[in-house]
C-alpha cells in the first residue's frame, strides 16, 4: 500500500509540473460597446490559433470588456493575479488598451496590444503594439494628400487619447507636407450626432477631411458631411478598414482613402511584398471558418499576437518554465528581441526603444470603390 501511494504520489507531482508548464494567455477585448466592430473579428481569429506554442499547451482565457476601460483594467486585473497568465492580448481600442496595459506592466506581464497605443513611460517596457503606429500611418496619409494636391485638410477626432493622437501627429508633420489644417473638432465614441461639428468643418472648407476615429462611429462624421454637401476628399485611418464602416456608411464612404494593412487587399499585393504569404495564410482560415470576404484587419492584429508569440515563446522556454515571473521576464525579452519577422500587418523588427517594429511596409493606401477595398492609383 506504501509503495501504491509512493507511486501515486509520484504521478501526482509529475501531473502537477505538466500543469504548470501550459503557457496561459489572457485576452481582453471589446466583444461588445462602442468597439464591437473590432472585437467580434479579433475574438474569431483567437478561436483559430493554434493550441500549442513552442511545444507546449496553450490555454486561452478570453474575457469581453464591452469597451469600457474600467472593465479592461479589471479584466486585466483578474488575469494577473487570479488566472496568473504568462501573456495578455488586449485590448481593442485606445481607452481600453491603455487601461489593461498599465495594469499588465504592474504586475509585470507582458501585453500585446491590438491598437496603436502609446504608453505611459513607466508602462512601456511591458507593452507591445500589433498595429502600425499612428507616426508610421500619419506619414502615409500626408504623403497621399500631397501627391494629390491637397493643400487644406479638416480634422474630425474622438475626443480621447486615440484622436489627439492623431491630431497631435498630423498637426506636427503637416507643415512639412505642405499642408495647412484649418479645422479640429472633436466627438464622443457615444454620440449620435456631429452635425455642430460637421458645420464647423465645412465653414473652414478644407480640401480633404480626416477622421480621426475608429470602428463604425468613424462612418458618422463623413456621412454628416456629406449629407451637408460636403464634396472634397475623405481620409479615414485604419481603425476604419472593416465590412461594417462600408456597410453603415454606404453611398456616403464611397471614394474614401484609407491607409490599410497590407492583409486587407493581399492578393492585390505584389508577390515580393513580404506579408503577402502570411496574409493569404490568415485569410484561407478566417475566410474558411467565416465565409469568403469576411477578412478583417483587426482579426490580423490578433493573429500577429499570436505570430509574435509563435516566434518569442521558445526562446523563452530555453530560460524558464511557464507560469512564473522568471518565464514573463523572458517572454518580455523574447518578444524584444524579435527581428524581420513577417505578419499580416507588416514586418515587425521590435528593439528596447520601439515595441511596435513596424515601418512603411505596414501600411498600403486603398480606396472604397464599389463597396469593396482596392489599391489605391
Amino acid at each position: 500500500m506504501l509503495k501504491f501511494s509512493n507511486i501515486a504520489a509520484a504521478l501526482l507531482v509529475l501531473a502537477m509540473g505538466s500543469a504548470q508548464a501550459d503557457v496561459t494567455v489572457g485576452v481582453t477585448l471589446s466583444a461588445t460597446g462602442p468597439g464591437a466592430s473590432l472585437g467580434i473579428p479579433e475574438k474569431n481569429a483567437i478561436a483559430l490559433l493554434p493550441t500549442t506554442l513552442g511545444g507546449e499547451k496553450v490555454t486561452y482565457i478570453v474575457l469581453d470588456d464591452a469597451t469600457d476601460p474600467t472593465a479592461a483594467a479589471r479584466n486585466a486585473q483578474k488575469l494577473v493575479t487570479e488566472n496568473r497568465v504568462d501573456v495578455i492580448i488586449g485590448a481593442s481600442v485606445f481607452p481600453t488598451s491603455l487601461a489593461a496595459a498599465r495594469v499588465a506592466a504592474e504586475g509585470k506581464t507582458p501585453i500585446i496590444a491590438m491598437a496603436p497605443i502609446r504608453p505611459a513611460p513607466e508602462s512601456a517596457a511591458w507593452v507591445f503594439t500589433t498595429p502600425p503606429s499612428v507616426a508610421v500611418v500619419a506619414v502615409a496619409v500626408l504623403r497621399h494628400m500631397k501627391a494629390a494636391g491637397v493643400r487644406t485638410a479638416g480634422f474630425v477626432g474622438f475626443n480621447d487619447a486615440s484622436g489627439d493622437d492623431w491630431w497631435n501627429h498630423l498637426s506636427q508633420q503637416a507643415e512639412s507636407a505642405g499642408i495647412r489644417m484649418v479645422a479640429n473638432e472633436r466627438y464622443a465614441r457615444t454620440d449620435t450626432s456631429v452635425t455642430a461639428q460637421a458645420l464647423k468643418v465645412l465653414l473652414a472648407a478644407p480640401d480633404a477631411v480626416f477622421i480621426g476615429g475608429s470602428g463604425t462611429p468613424a462612418a458618422l462624421p463623413q456621412i454628416t458631411l456629406v449629407e451637408r454637401g460636403y464634396k472634397g476628399r475623405f481620409y479615414q485611418n485604419h481603425g476604419s478598414t472593416h465590412r461594417d464602416f462600408i456597410r453603415i456608411g454606404g453611398r456616403s464612404v464611397e471614394g474614401t482613402i484609407l491607409p490599410a494593412p497590407p492583409m486587407l487587399v493581399a492578393e492585390q499585393l505584389a508577390d515580393g511584398h513580404p506579408s503577402k504569404r502570411p496574409s493569404l495564410e490568415f485569410i484561407r482560415l478566417y475566410e474558411g471558418a467565416h465565409g469568403a470576404g469576411s477578412r478583417s484587419v483587426f482579426g490580423g492584429y490578433a493573429w500577429d499576437a499570436h505570430l509574435l508569440l509563435q516566434r518569442a515563446v521558445p526562446v523563452a522556454l530555453r530560460k524558464a518554465r511557464p507560469g512564473g515571473a522568471e518565464f514573463r521576464q523572458a517572454l518580455r525579452d523574447a518578444l524584444e528581441g524579435i527581428r524581420e519577422l513577417p505578419g499580416v500587418s507588416g514586418v515587425f523588427g521590435m528593439s528596447a526603444q520601439d515595441h511596435n517594429g513596424l515601418d512603411d511596409r505596414a501600411v498600403v493606401m486603398v480606396t472604397i470603390e464599389g463597396g469593396d477595398w482596392r489599391l489605391a492609383r
